[in-house]
């Protein structure tokens, strides 16, 4: 990945619940390895449904039992000309990649799902906001981080 910081993008419908909950899951990942300077991680929407929205309650409260910190933040939606400026775009189901398409091609391969980091090729993070299951989203989002932090420290060993 170019830079000597890696950035990571997050992207899911509304940027409310499972984006956000990576971003701040990766986020504290890379704290507890020291690693903040070398991470810049951040979260978006495909849709505009949900700007300038903070992150959905429910989403909180499992982070928060979780012990993992959370700022304040507002929805914001994914524009064409950030896609250069991230090296991964994590996405939490098909949809969102399609979406994404629509307002970015992605020509160097950056877009991926997030399960297939842990191991789960094609499986996507099921939407809490349709499933109420903010646990199961909790697990997904947590092994998916877990899994692309080890993707990114065993691709940052060839770094420059």
């Amino acid at each position: 990945m170019g830079s000597s910081i890696t950035r990571i993008l997050f992207v899911c419908h509304g940027n409310i619940c499972r984006s956000p909950m990576a971003e701040y899951v990766l986020k504290e990942l890379v704290r507890e390895k020291g690693m903040e300077d070398v991470f810049q991680i951040d979260s978006a929407a495909t849709s505009c449904e949900e700007l300038g929205n903070p992150l959905y309650p429910p989403a909180q409260r499992v982070l928060q039992a979780h012990g993992i910190p959370f700022g304040k933040r507002r929805a914001r939606r994914f524009r064409k000309e950030e896609y250069s400026f991230w090296d991964l775009i994590v996405c939490m189901d098909r949809n969102n990649v399609r979406n994404l398409s629509f307002i970015a091609p992605d020509p160097e391969e950056k877009v991926r799902l997030l399960m297939d980091f842990a191991g789960e090729e094609g499986r996507e993070v099921a939407d809490p906001w349709w499933t109420g299951n903010f646990d199961a989203t909790w697990e997904d989002v947590l092994a998916g981080c877990r899994g692309l932090l080890d993707f990114l420290l065993k691709e940052g060993s060839g770094k420059e």
